[in-house]
């Protein structure tokens, strides 16, 4: 017997005792473990008591024959091979246990046994292989399982550390701007109320919330004096104001944080506009990240509702009144319908978030 085939246990069934006996007997002395049953209704009982490895079966027997046998355990033939021995060797006969699952099918009387032999050594080996197959698949199965949460785990784990960082560096920003304390904030909630009315897909979603809580993190680099100069600023002073969208995207760009969002690209583009006229690049249209014609909007109602040093609120009117008026030419046309339609709906207030 084949080496990599443990001791295995045959099921013979048969109603022939001399052939069932030979049989037995040569395979016995081969090395194989034998169980013996004179009809089927025996070996039936047997299989479900023993749950062989290897069935050898005859077909015409008296009361449940061969092939009334198979029927019987046709769910488990797939896995346990089933050789049928029959003297009868008719084609419709082997198409019928072929149908049921035999795995071979062998024409008495056999000559040589160690043909016999050779057929069973094959359907055990052939049994291990898809065993072992199995056994595979569920333990790989099972180890990409355990690695996809585990990935999910530390996912979630990176996303409420960066988070974490971006309240931290939001925290930062306001405290060196007290006038605007809170407008990052304000600008984050009604850049996500419109993200929903738009819906925005989730991961975007995230994103955008994140990158409005920080858009205006270049800030840290302008002077304070600059920041809450009560009065109207030069020329010279607007212009450093407006460096703050490029230098947030370089101190995201060098941190170490690698965030699973656009977000540097989206406080980039926070002051960019629809036609172009924006800054720091002038980009236009569609090549604007969706997130940042949001933003866009949002930071701009939001400015124009709120207190200034250089100016009382213009209020929540003039806002929507310039947005209106712009767009599609400054700001993006679905954004602007979907930030109307929450005011006027009722369905936010930036009062509420004071």
């Amino acid at each position: 017997m084949n080496t990599l085939i443990p001791k295995a246990t045959l099921l013979i069934v048969e109603d022939n005792p001399l052939v069932r006996q030979t049989m037995a007997v040569f395979l016995e002395n081969s090395g194989f473990h034998i169980l013996q049953a004179k009809n089927g209704h025996e070996g039936l009982a047997l299989f479900n008591e023993k749950s062989p490895d290897l069935i050898i079966l005859d077909l015409q027997m008296p009361g449940m024959s061969g092939l009334d046998l198979m029927a019987a355990i046709k769910n488990d033939l797939p896995v346990i091979p089933t050789i049928v021995v029959s003297g009868t060797g008719s084609r419709d006969d082997v198409i019928a246990t072929l149908k049921l699952g035999a795995w071979d099918y062998l024409t008495k009387p056999i000559e040589d046994l160690a043909v016999l032999e050779n057929a069973v050594v094959q359907a055990l080996e052939k049994a291990h292989l898809i065993t072992e197959n199995k056994h595979y698949q569920l333990h790989l199965e099972e180890e990409v399982t355990l690695r996809t949460a585990e990935l999910q785990r530390r996912e979630q784990d990176l996303k409420m550390t960066l988070i974490s960082i971006v309240d931290v560096v939001a925290s930062m920003v306001e405290k060196r701007d007290p006038y605007t304390a809170g407008h990052e904030r304000r600008v984050a909630s009604l850049a996500l109320a419109i993200a929903r009315e738009l819906e925005l897909d989730e991961q975007r979603y995230e994103g955008l919330g994140l990158a409005a809580t920080i858009h205006d993190l270049g800030k840290v680099a302008i002077p304070s004096e600059i920041l809450s100069k009560p009065g109207k600023l030069t020329t010279i002073e607007y212009q450093l104001i407006q460096t703050h969208a490029q230098t947030g995207y370089d101190i995201l760009t060098r941190g170490a944080a690698e965030f699973p969002w656009p977000i540097k690209t989206i406080v980039l583009q926070h002051h960019e506009r629809m036609d172009g006229s924006g800054y720091p690049l002038g980009i236009k249209g569609q090549d604007l990240l969706i997130e940042s014609r949001i933003l866009a909007v949002a930071d701009v109602v939001e400015a124009m509702a709120s207190h200034r040093p250089y100016r009382a609120a213009l209020g929540i009117e003039l806002a929507l009144a310039e947005i209106t008026e712009n767009q599609g030419v400054l700001y993006d046309t679905d954004v602007v319908t979907a930030c109307l339609t929450l005011f006027i709906n009722k369905r936010f207030s930036l009062d509420s978030l004071s």
